[in-house]
């Protein structure tokens, strides 16, 4: 029976946390940047192959064209951490409200927690992604620079896809980036709508969200006896639709 008066009352306009919306459909993303609830957004690389971009400077030219005051994050995609560097500094330097999205490792494992330092002390706000563990979080606290904004994303649906609760490992980084007021928690590739409640219940400061999931954003604090006919109606205009038929 816990708190089931206070699930009812809950709406998508009275959460704590921040939504980030997760794209790069460029449509898209200009009706996130002008929905209130959208508080930021986020792309990367697949997602952007996903959608067809070929060109990564001119997405990110047409986007900040509209998304001009939300932060947003962009991804560097070298694995050398020179050329990272290199990105970083390009990418920073599109927009105030830009942030890069730095991996915690490259794809050999090296940490990449110096060149995060090196970025953090040049000013450069960056989105630190791909985190799955505390001993990364702990690992990249001396590389963060306490007067310049970041993101410590924790894929806490990728955690959740191997069997394990993200909800321990989530509460125990914010705990531990607590003193840093410079960082936000992100509470990274959720799968479904109540990865949003769960988020907020432990006080992450921020979700991000694919459109599939923020689609669903109505339906926070939704009566469930009015959801049960809803879907009894569904059923029911589906199978009147399909014309079934069973002969006796």
């Amino acid at each position: 029976m816990e708190n089931i008066e206070q699930k009812k009352s809950l709406n998508a306009k009275n959460l704590k946390i921040e939504i980030f919306a997760d794209g790069a459909r460029i449509e898209e993303m200009i009706k996130m940047n002008n929905d209130p609830l959208i508080k930021g957004l986020t792309t990367n690389p697949t997602l952007m192959r996903k959608a067809g971009i070929e060109n990564y400077k001119s997405f990110a030219n047409d986007v900040l064209k509209q998304v001009k005051i939300k932060s947003i994050s962009f991804e560097v995609f070298s694995d050398e951490l020179d050329e990272m560097q290199r990105q970083a500094e390009e990418i920073a330097s599109w927009g105030e409200n830009v942030f890069v999205k730095i991996p915690i490792t490259n794809t050999k494992g090296v940490s990449t927690a110096q060149l995060i330092k090196k970025l953090t002390a040049n000013g450069i706000k960056v989105n630190i992604t791909a985190i799955m563990n505390l001993d990364q979080v702990n690992g990249i606290l001396e590389s963060l620079n306490p007067n310049v904004p970041n993101y410590i994303s924790i894929f806490a649906g990728r955690i959740a896809d191997t069997g394990r609760d993200p909800i321990e490992i989530v509460t125990s980084a914010i705990k531990t980036l607590e003193p840093i007021n410079s960082s936000k928690v992100i509470w990274a590739s959720p799968r479904e709508l109540l990865n949003i409640i769960q988020a907020n219940d432990i006080g992450c400061h921020i979700i991000t969200a694919t459109s599939e999931i923020l689609s669903k954003l109505h339906l926070i604090g939704y009566d469930l006896t009015s959801y049960s006919l809803d879907t009894v109606k569904m059923f029911h205009q589906d199978a009147n639709a399909s014309k079934f038929k069973l002969n006796y």
